[in-house]
């Protein structure tokens, strides 16, 4: 049989250079730029790590695309042999060819995380790195973003926050933009918020006055007292009964976490009907007393002194200016920052605009619906 005699079997030979020419043929451009790709280390060298993801030539993970800082953590963070994702930042070369990154792949599943928490509302975790004159820039898991002034607690010697670690609320996620704006006052709020229960007894200071109501501030919260709420009776003029800075103590009547408001009461505290509009400073200032005679869900009188010096919420126009000032994102050197409790549950799915509020304790009676009481009769003349 001469060399170029087929085995008596039937089956053509397949030399190494038959494999090379079809491995040629093979399409390994596929991998682009932003593809998520599975991989095995299997090598550590000068440049960072090869990794076998498949394709003609090995991939490079680069020392600066991990989450290491020297070679110990590098050989932590990227054991040899355990395959893991990874994200393509370059495309091949010409040897085929690719870079992939860690660093890249969980700075993105950051951003998706925070994009979340706007449809959630949940809150994260900030470390202060620096301020300017809009107010501080905070680094949130290896991003940078801002905190605008008015939307900071304390927004005189901003220096002093440097360092601190803030739970912040996202205001504007935009990645396209390279945009992260926070809130440190709202997280406050929202705290302030969960604290609150209904049958509670609050006092606060009137911060705005409506034909509809009063807003009352309660430690930054803002309750309203409708007007139909004010009095058993009929209110003709919610502005002859309350002042700008007049001291209220209401009673809690609806929570509505969702929307952020408050509902108040003062007609509950009444003796009898019509009383707060003939004596509305005795009714205040006999409120706590009146409070544990009601049959309230929560018996205790928790009364939330408001601040000497209330702040007063920034304008639309002010808040927005503030947020143009705001750097664009880069991923930052910092060690990146562990996300708050409510962020374990980011994930999930978001909740919907009509979200159902949660029930109250079933242990926990209801405010007393109110009921018209009879008029106090005058006593005749002799």
């Amino acid at each position: 049989m001469s060399a170029k005699t087929q085995p008596s079997s039937g089956q053509p030979s397949f030399s190494m250079e038959d494999f090379m020419a079809a491995l040629d043929q093979q399409d390994f451009s596929a991998f682009e730029v932003g593809q998520t790709v599975r991989g095995k280390p299997f090598e550590y060298s000068s440049d960072g790590v090869l990794v076998d993801v498949g394709g003609k030539s090995a991939a490079l993970l680069p020392m600066a695309e991990t989450l290491a800082k020297d070679g110990d953590a590098l050989r932590e963070q990227v054991p040899l042999g355990l395959e893991q994702e990874f994200l393509v930042v370059r495309a091949p070369n010409a040897d085929g060819q690719v870079t992939v990154s860690l660093r890249e792949l969980a700075l993105r599943k950051v951003w998706e995380e925070l994009a979340a928490l706007v449809e959630s509302k949940g809150s994260v975790a900030v470390k202060v790195t620096g301020t300017n004159k809009g107010g501080v820039t905070v680094n949130v898991r290896g991003l940078r973003g801002f905190i605008p002034r008015s939307h900071l607690l304390e927004r005189e010697e901003l220096d002093r926050l440097i360092g601190q670690v803030l739970n912040v609320v996202p205001l504007e996620i935009d990645r396209d933009r390279k945009k992260l704006v926070f809130s440190h006052r709202e997280a406050a709020k929202a705290g302030l918020m969960a604290q609150l229960k209904t049958g509670q007894l609050v006092t606060g200071r009137v911060g705005g006055i409506r034909p509809f109501g009063v807003f009352v501030d309660i430690n930054g919260l803002r309750g309203l007292l409708h007007v139909k709420q004010m009095s058993q009776a009929r209110v003709a003029s919610v502005e002859d009964l309350f002042a700008l800075g007049d001291t209220v103590k209401a009673i809690v009547t609806d929570i509505d976490e969702w929307q952020g408001r408050i509902s108040l009461s003062t007609a509950v505290l009444e003796a009898y009907r019509g009383e707060i509009l003939e004596a509305k400073d005795t009714v205040m200032a006999e409120a706590e007393s009146r409070f544990l005679t009601l049959e309230l869900a929560n018996p205790e009188p928790v009364a939330a002194e408001p601040s000497t010096k209330p702040q007063a919420a920034a304008e639309p126009a002010e808040e927005a200016a503030e947020a143009e000032e705001s750097p664009e994102v880069e991923p930052v050197a910092e060690d990146p920052i562990a996300p708050a409790e409510p962020a374990e549950s980011v994930a999930e799915e978001a909740p919907k605009p009509a979200a159902p509020k949660p029930e109250a304790p079933k242990d926990a009676p209801k405010i007393v619906a109110l009921q018209p009481k009879p008029a106090r009769q005058e006593e005749p003349t002799v």
